[in-house]
């Protein structure tokens, strides 16, 4: 039986390997109203395991994503996955007096995560020690990439255009972005009204980051085409790269869950293309010596018939 750095590093490079779950697992959230229910999802054996938090987009739950969370798990990644107030699961009230501030509560959520990372791990059985926290990245989908990408750097501007406060994450190295939304200056008059946190300044935007983006993805929050959900990627600094797959609308074929209600351009092999694009760039962006990320953009740009295309800068 290989040692547990063996048995790591046969992961990271794509062997996929067995995955143990452990839900809900809960953090004390005084002031929340709602203690927090995370779900960890970690590869059966190895240590040093490097950890995704990912945020799900409105409505789901830590029992969304599973096309993610579990290919993540299996190629070596530890994934924590909490429950966002407005998780359907909590059936939060319209006129409850939280509702105006959950996308406050959901940044604090994925922070409360990484101040918990040592309770989390006492508290799923055979985890403790076996977590890398130096090599941490953020994800999400949605409005879950918006809240993930705050902890990048991505601000809130106030109604005057003032970016408001810093909630980046210096213990946060790099980013998954999927369907994140773009500018405020392109949104529809109900969304300007009801949504005053989706006006976003990406100007400190500065930690790595993939942002994925669908060329059929209109949103009814934006006067603007599909082109909307490329203004992270245009509009930030630093190492970033712009997946654009084409034909996918916003569930970009289902990451969320084959079949369900809200997948609109329902396609396995796009999945499995964000699946292993996603994890060869967090691979890299962690751990510098790896060169599986420029393989797998040679291989898309080589690809006759792709499913997308990638840039980089």
């Amino acid at each position: 039986m290989p040692d547990s750095k063996t048995a790591n590093a046969q992961k990271m490079a794509g062997v996929p390997t067995t995955v143990l779950s452990a839900k809900p697992v809960v953090l004390s959230a005084p002031g929340r109203g709602e203690d927090l229910q995370i779900r960890v999802s970690a590869p059966a054996t190895g240590g040093d395991l490097p950890v995704i938090v990912f945020s799900h987009g409105f409505g789901w739950s830590m029992n969304g994503y599973a096309p993610l969370a579990d290919f993540w798990a299996a190629r070596g990644f530890v994934v924590l996955q909490p429950t966002h107030l407005d998780s359907r699961t909590l059936g939060l009230a319209s006129e409850d007096p939280r509702t105006p501030r959950i996308w406050r509560f959901r940044i604090e959520d994925l922070t409360r995560v990484l101040d918990g990372l040592d309770k989390l791990e006492a508290s799923v059985p055979g985890l403790a020690g076996r977590l890398d926290h130096d090599r941490i990245a953020v994800a999400g989908h949605s409005w879950g990439a918006q809240t993930a990408s705050t902890l990048l750097g991505a601000r809130v501007l106030d109604s005057d255009g003032v970016p408001g406060e810093d909630m980046s994450d210096a213990r946060v190295k790099a980013g998954v972005l999927l369907a994140l939304t773009g500018l405020g200056d392109d949104l529809t008059p109900f969304a300007a009204e009801n949504f005053p946190f989706m006006r976003p300044s990406f100007d400190r935007m500065t930690t790595s980051a993939l942002i994925v983006a669908g060329d059929n993805d209109q949103s009814h929050l934006s006067t603007r085409g599909p082109d909307w959900f490329t203004d992270p990627y245009t509009c930030s600094p630093g190492s970033k790269s712009l997946l654009t797959l084409f034909g996918a609308e916003h569930s970009l074929g289902g990451i969320a869950g084959y079949e369900v209600a809200e997948t609109t351009d329902e396609s396995p092999a796009r999945v499995a293309l964000i699946q292993q694009l996603t994890t060869v760039f967090l691979r890299s962006a962690l751990y510098p010596e790896d060169t599986g990320w420029r393989a797998a953009v040679a291989a898309l740009e080589e690809d006759p018939k792709p499913l997308g295309k990638l840039q980089s800068k």
